[in-house]
């Protein structure tokens, strides 16, 4: 009864026309940051901290979320349709999303993820109503040890999902780690691999290494094939909506990539990200239709999982945020920004002391998802649009686009320079046969691995076996081991070579 009467709170701030505004703007803002690749929501939000000064903190927070779950939504559309994530948890969408774009079922792809990413920013966000206090707990229970059991868990899991060879998923995961090892010492502020190049002492930029590897790896790609086979898209689409059976396969999908998703959006670091590829790993080990399209070559859920997922783990990670004034990541920490801006302290008290506050920003995610649906929908078809481009204009467009985004990102050349470099880097993992989706993963997860490492120890004194006497934790490590004892026999080694030889 009391959730009700709390929601009934959230619905009377979130419905008021000012609320109602603000949140269509920052859906509708957030859509194409997520479009435009390079401009992802943690810059546009910065950018836009010094006007909410003027304005109240309710409409202020409410449209500062519609910016952050509105960009997961455009951020999909990029990866489907031009093989470009716009957002790090995109990166999944990619693999199944441009195959089905080549393959004339752009529309369906896009509705898949337009429709996975409002069941799961609506279940989300009951979960985020009904559930705060005791999630909360949950993370809680979560310390340096337990974090980085998860993330081994996570890498490991990206060999797994990984199509074709072991030995390659491996080499780029340790080379996406190693990439992640160019930055500022966390603990001695000492740079580590710059090689005394300035720039290099923040790290190299994500931007940069998405769009290198994805955008323009496959630029060029595509040029050194003959004019003939060069066009991205086949002309001939297949209708804009999702068929009875898309619908079939997509939909238990989208419940596992919610269930998912809500869970791990709570834990600090990188939630959403993790959760779409742990959605995707679930879909790839998840028995479909025995007729379907191989993973890799535009099944559907491997689109729905993911884009559900990630949706999912947006909204949840509001949970420590409003519950504990602990950041997740990087959009929370500017939404604690705001809310210090707006002289309210963020922590346990929001809750009691500004109820119109907290509930009117959870229901305001609920309003924003179903403006989201409305807006995209009807955007497919302009989308598809761009299928009917020749590929000689708009391999330009998306150039000058990608370079924008990366030259907004610092006001820097030099982002545009290491896009480049990791373009080349790209087509030569294309040529060899190697799957850029680990390197990523590796890259994003193995600064954080390290410093959760490295506080695990210090709180341990230098004792090793605290990642085995920690319950949550040694489960982890061992699922992940068993994960790897199963990949490694021989039965299971043939079945998966065999479902790669298939794909290809």
């Amino acid at each position: 009864m009391e959730l009700l009467n709390n929601l009934a709170i959230g619905f009377q701030t979130a419905l008021t026309l000012q609320n109602l505004l603000y949140a269509f703007g920052g859906a509708l803002l957030g859509t194409l940051i997520g479009v435009l690749p390079g401009l992802g929501p943690v810059a546009t939000i910065a950018m836009l901290l010094p006007s909410i000064y003027a304005l109240d903190a309710t409409p202020a927070l409410i449209m500062l979320a519609g910016i952050y779950y509105g960009a997961q939504y455009g951020g999909s559309t990029t990866a489907i349709l031009i093989n470009v994530p716009g957002e790090s948890s995109s990166v999944v969408t990619a693999i199944d999303g441009y195959k089905m774009a080549r393959k004339g079922r752009a529309g369906a792809a896009l509705a898949a993820a337009g429709l996975g990413s409002f069941f799961a920013g609506t279940v989300a966000t009951m979960i985020v109503a009904a559930f705060a206090p005791p999630l909360t707990e949950l993370a809680f229970k979560f310390g340096p040890a337990e974090y980085f059991s998860l993330m081994v868990l996570g890498l490991i899991g990206a060999v797994v999902l990984a199509s074709g060879s072991l030995v390659k998923a491996i080499s780029m995961i340790i080379f996406g780690l190693l990439l992640g090892q160019i930055n500022t010492d966390v603990i001695s502020g000492v740079p580590r691999y710059s090689f005394d190049v300035p720039e290099l002492t923040d790290g190299i930029g994500f931007v940069a290494i998405a769009m290198g590897v994805f955008g323009f790896g496959e630029i060029i790609s595509n040029l050194s094939r003959p004019a003939e086979s060069r066009e991205v898209f086949t002309k001939d689409v297949k209708g804009l909506w999702p068929t009875k059976q898309d619908f079939k396969d997509a939909a238990p999908a989208v419940l596992r990539g919610t269930a998912l998703g809500s869970i791990l959006g709570v834990l600090p670091g990188g939630g959403a990200l993790l959760a779409a590829f742990a959605a995707y790993t679930l879909e790839k080990k998840t028995k479909g239709r025995p007729d379907e399209v191989p993973f890799g070559q535009g099944n559907i859920r491997g689109v729905a999982g993911p884009e559900s997922a990630n949706n999912a783990g947006a909204q949840t990670s509001f949970i420590p945020m409003l519950t504990l004034g602990i950041p997740p990541n990087a959009v929370m920490a500017l939404m604690v920004g705001a809310m210090t801006i707006k002289g309210i302290q963020p922590g346990p008290q929001v809750m009691t002391s500004n109820p119109q506050l907290f509930w009117g920003l959870i229901a305001s995610m609920w309003v924003g998802n179903l403006m989201l649906v409305i807006l995209n929908l009807p955007l497919i078809g302009i989308w598809i649009k761009l299928l009917t481009v020749p590929y000689r204009f708009l391999y330009p467009a998306i150039m000058v686009f990608c370079c924008i985004g990366l030259y907004t990102l610092n006001n820097n050349n030099f982002d545009v320079y290491m896009a480049a470099l990791f373009g080349i880097a790209g087509y030569l993992f294309m040529k060899l046969g190697c799957e850029p989706a680990p390197l990523l993963l590796g890259f994003i997860l193995g600064p954080m691995m390290e410093e959760n490492l490295r506080r695990a120890l210090l709180l341990s004194r230098g004792d090793w076996t605290t990642f085995l006497t920690r319950p949550l934790s040694s489960g982890l490590l061992i699922a992940a081991f068993l994960m790897v004892v199963v990949v490694s026999l021989p039965s299971i080694k043939a079945k998966r070579q065999a479902a790669f030889k298939e794909e290809d």
